[in-house]
């Protein structure tokens, strides 16, 4: 499993009973979690005293509970600043677990040695964007929702990037690729963060299980000639992490050579020293 571990202003207090108890600066939430199905005494005062609580609906969604909550606040990881806001379906436009993700890449492009250009898929509020941006790299950043890319130029400004070389673009990600084959244009790393489903504007289906084995193909005919990495992160109920990764072995690996390695991603419970699984990434990693 990788840990993030690298947060200061974030902590997964306690978790258990399907919920789980964060600290985000000083803010403290409660949040449904599948994987947190084992039980928990609840001793931690935080249970009792969050600032928000998010509860399910039995008919469907959920709703939150909020006391004395501001709409947004800053919260950094090393030198990065993310505006956390909390959202429909108990998101709060950020994946804490995806920090260990962020060191990989600042780690790849910085060691490189040379300029780097990425291409961020499903790039949400760009999280990975504003990693690789920080450590030198040109990065496009795609994601079909405009008010997620919006979220991410704010993000960029928060962290003092608002004049890195990123281009962020509206569309759907499959379409974006097929163009980008069209005009021949190359990337030396991908990340990418597709969902469990999905309908594109015109209806396109997407599901992970029928859908990334071509996806990545896809993505394949837009790596430079001497790419350093691709990243899939998959949060989908089923799918092991070695599944992507089978399919990096058998789509990058024989054009590229380099290797895979694959892993859940983790947050450390404060309260009883248990990992806590949150989804899980693959990497292909090449040379230099």
């Amino acid at each position: 499993m990788w840990i993030a571990d690298g947060w200061k202003d974030y902590e997964l207090l306690d978790c258990g009973g399907g919920e789980k108890l964060e600290r985000w600066d000083k803010q403290i939430l409660v949040r449904p979690d599948p994987q947190a199905i084992w039980e928990t005494d609840h001793k931690n005062p935080g249970w009792r005293q969050a600032n928000a609580r998010y509860s399910r609906s039995s008919t469907g969604g959920g709703h939150w509970d909020k006391h004395k909550l501001p709409e947004q606040w800053p919260i950094r990881y090393r030198d990065l600043c993310f505006q956390v806001k909390p959202m429909n379906f108990k998101h709060t436009g950020l994946f804490p677990e995806q920090a260990a993700n962020w060191d990989f890449i600042r780690r790849q492009i910085r060691e490189a040695g040379r300029p780097v250009s990425v291409l961020n898929l499903f790039a949400y509020t760009g999280g990975a964007t504003i990693a690789a941006a920080s450590a030198g790299a040109s990065v496009c950043h795609v994601d079909a929702a405009r008010g997620m890319v919006t979220w991410a130029r704010e993000n960029a400004r928060s962290s003092g990037l608002e004049n890195a070389p990123i281009r962020y673009i509206v569309d759907d990600c499959k379409k974006f690729i097929k163009r980008e084959i069209t005009r021949g244009r190359k990337y030396d790393a991908i990340i990418m963060d597709p969902p469990s489903y999905g309908r594109g504007p015109n209806g396109e289906v997407w599901r992970f299980e029928e859908s990334i084995g071509e996806f990545v193909a896809l993505c394949a005919q837009v790596l430079s000639d001497h790419p350093l990495f691709i990243i899939i992160n998959s949060y989908t109920a089923g799918i092991s992490p070695s599944v992507p990764a089978y399919i990096l072995g058998r789509t990058v690996t024989p054009l590229y050579g380099g290797r895979v390695e694959a892993a859940e991603l983790g947050l450390l419970c404060q309260e009883t020293g248990l990992l806590l699984p949150c989804g899980h990434a693959s990497r292909w990693i090449g040379g230099k």
